[in-house]
């Protein structure tokens, strides 16, 4: 590696090379980097191998019980006269059957704890909410909602509009009875919900200033204002400061303490201890080693457009998360809502590994992983819905102030996208600066991280 320097920065000082070589050389060095940098970003895990009965695979002691359960349902049990009872029923068993094939047979994804079959039960399970959204964006407004009536009674009811933001004052003094009434009333599901949301969405995405440009510069300020009509449900202070920005800090000091965190696993019969046992099963509910996400979008084209299209399905779920209960008539409250939030929670971590994965080694990770590729057909199928059962919210004439902001943004980015990766790489400014630190010995490349600055972020820059 320290030949190809010195071979390099001789070529461009003195004898100039020619361009094969120079391009062979740069591709040599961009190599190596991306591995070395994959490798730095891994922790190191030891591990001494135990097999218990707990990791092996149970697949015909699924068969044995699944077939034990359908023998019973079939020669024992009488089946009821009521056609909307079986067909409940057999639309529950048909998924339970699919549930067990899924968790015994199915791909196992990037995680392992608790246990891979967790994760094999979550992708079976995005399996089956995809079906159900696509049946339900083939039927009509009417039948749709309708049929949520089969799964809860007390769906298909238009939903009362709840006021957030008409009175923001903490402690009202016209009410004598509960001058804190106004927090009271605020205090739906989705205040707790929102602070766990970004808590976890900072453990998905693992980068500060991508989730502050989702939750603060454009999910919480330009879609409100941008739809006023139908985003007024929370305050501007609950909603960032106490709900996102206070879920966002707990979710950074995580991760600090999972990328410091020793990943030394060691069978549990293996360990003399109680006390060490009892600490063992409960760190089997952490991850198994752990990957430090390193985003760097302005390196290279692929980076730029797979974090811009990153951040723009969050704010499409998070579009979905208000838009799908109030064109389903569902109240914030109803245990749908909240387990669907659950759902996200499982699989947008797992997609999240499969994208930077798929991102930062594609020679290794040929194609998006499963869940990714789920994750994004569900986002984008709920969005579909939204757009057919409720099409005049969405199409309401957004006020002109808020079309040029919107206008301005998508041209800021286009023209820096052109910039940064087309015109700038014919110009001679940054091979200019390359040749020089190279002449004079000081590459920041090739001298550690904090070569330049903290974290070496400079040396990167220059590099990449």
């Amino acid at each position: 590696m320290d030949e190809q320097v010195t071979n390099g920065s001789a070529d461009l000082c003195v004898t100039g090379s020619s361009h094969d070589a120079a391009s062979k050389a740069k591709s040599a060095k961009l190599a190596t980097r991306e591995s070395m940098s994959r490798l730095t970003t891994e922790s190191e895990v030891f591990d001494d191998g135990t097999n218990t009965f707990f990791w092996r695979a149970h697949t015909l002691t699924v068969l044995f019980i699944l077939t034990c359960a359908l023998v019973y349902v079939t020669l024992l049990e009488e089946t009821p006269q009521d056609t909307a009872y079986n067909t409940k029923r057999g639309i529950v068993a048909s998924i339970l059957v699919f549930l067990c094939f899924g968790v015994t047979q199915a791909k196992d994804g990037p995680f392992s704890r608790p246990h891979p079959a967790y994760w094999r039960f979550w992708l079976c399970v995005s399996v089956v909410y995809e079906l159900f959204l696509i049946f339900i964006l083939f039927q009509t407004v009417q039948d749709g909602r309708l049929f949520m009536k089969y799964i809860d009674p007390k769906l298909g009811v238009p939903l009362p509009e709840r006021d957030y933001g008409g009175n923001c004052l903490i402690y009202d003094p016209g009410n004598t009875t509960d001058p804190f009434h106004n927090i009271w009333d605020k205090m739906d599901g989705f205040v707790p919900a929102h602070f766990l949301g970004w808590y976890i969405k900072t453990l998905m995405i693992r980068d500060w200033w991508m989730c502050m440009i989702i939750s603060v510069i454009l999910t919480f300020s330009l879609f409100r204002y941008s739809s006023p009509h139908t985003f007024h449900t929370f305050d501007w202070i609950m909603d960032v400061l106490v709900c996102n920005g206070l879920g966002i800090y707990c979710g950074m000091k995580t991760l600090g303490w999972l990328s410091m965190k020793p990943y030394q696993w060691q069978g549990l019969w293996n360990i003399p201890t109680y006390k060490g046992k009892i600490k063992r099963i409960a760190f089997q509910f952490t991850p198994y080693s752990w990957v430090k996400f390193e985003w760097r979008p302005a390196s290279n084209l692929r980076r730029w457009l797979a974090v811009l299209g990153i951040i723009f399905m969050f704010l499409l779920a998070e579009l979905n998360t208000f838009y799908l209960k109030f064109v389903l008539w569902m109240p914030p409250e109803h245990y749908l809502v909240l387990l669907r939030l659950v759902f996200f929670v499982n699989v947008g971590g797992v997609g999240m590994r499969e994208i930077y994965d798929f991102m930062d080694d594609p020679k290794f990770h040929k194609k998006l992983g499963q869940q990714a590729w789920l994750a994004s057909a569900i986002t984008v199928t709920e969005f579909l819905i939204v757009v057919k059962y409720d099409p005049k919210t969405i199409m309401l004439p957004i006020p002109f102030f808020i079309t040029q902001c919107w206008i301005l943004g998508l041209v800021l980015i286009l023209t820096w996208t052109l910039w940064r990766f087309f015109i700038r790489q014919t110009t001679t400014y940054r091979p200019l600066w390359r040749t020089l630190i190279l002449c004079h010995g000081h590459s920041p490349c090739y001298h550690g991280d904090d070569a330049l600055g903290t974290n070496g972020y400079m040396a990167r820059w220059l590099c990449a």
